[in-house]
């Protein structure tokens, strides 16, 4: 094998096609730009959002509303879902891994508890935020209501 002998692989290397270089080419003229219009001259971009001249979509639907950037979402558990899963769990303490643990709230959950239903046993409960119906029926049944 010498140098002056190599050459690519069989179906490897493609020639490209010559546009625009004469009629006798098959490609001259407009250069398969087509005839008139923005594409067919040269430095034209088409614009993101652009729908050919009719009014675009994020123009015709009207903007309403406010999003606020600095709103606190919460996932909220009611008393008798921790109620329900102290009597099968057989769990005294409540925790934010605990919650993730038993499948009530996701990874990033901030996490509030809410006052439906009834705490029978003194449970220790911690949670980023309390209803005030929720804080008074943990604390009445003997429990402790921690915020974190």
């Amino acid at each position: 094998m010498n140098l002056h002998t190599l050459q690519p692989a069989d179906g490897s290397v493609k020639n490209s096609k010559r546009i625009a270089r004469g009629q006798g080419s098959g490609r001259g003229g407009t250069a398969t730009r087509g005839h008139n219009g923005a594409q067919s001259r040269s430095g034209y971009s088409k614009k993101s959002g652009f729908e050919g001249g009719q009014m675009p979509l994020q123009r015709r639907v009207p903007k309403f509303g406010f999003k606020n950037p600095n709103k606190v979402v919460f996932k909220v558990l009611n008393l008798d879902m921790i109620q329900a899963q102290a009597e099968d769990k057989g769990l005294k303490v409540f925790t934010i891994d605990s919650y993730r643990e038993l499948g009530l709230t996701a990874k990033n959950d901030r996490v509030k508890i809410l006052g439906k239903g009834v705490i029978t046993s003194s449970l220790e409960i911690h949670a980023h935020a309390f209803s005030a119906t929720a804080q008074a029926s943990i604390e009445t049944a003997g429990g402790k209501a921690i915020t974190e």
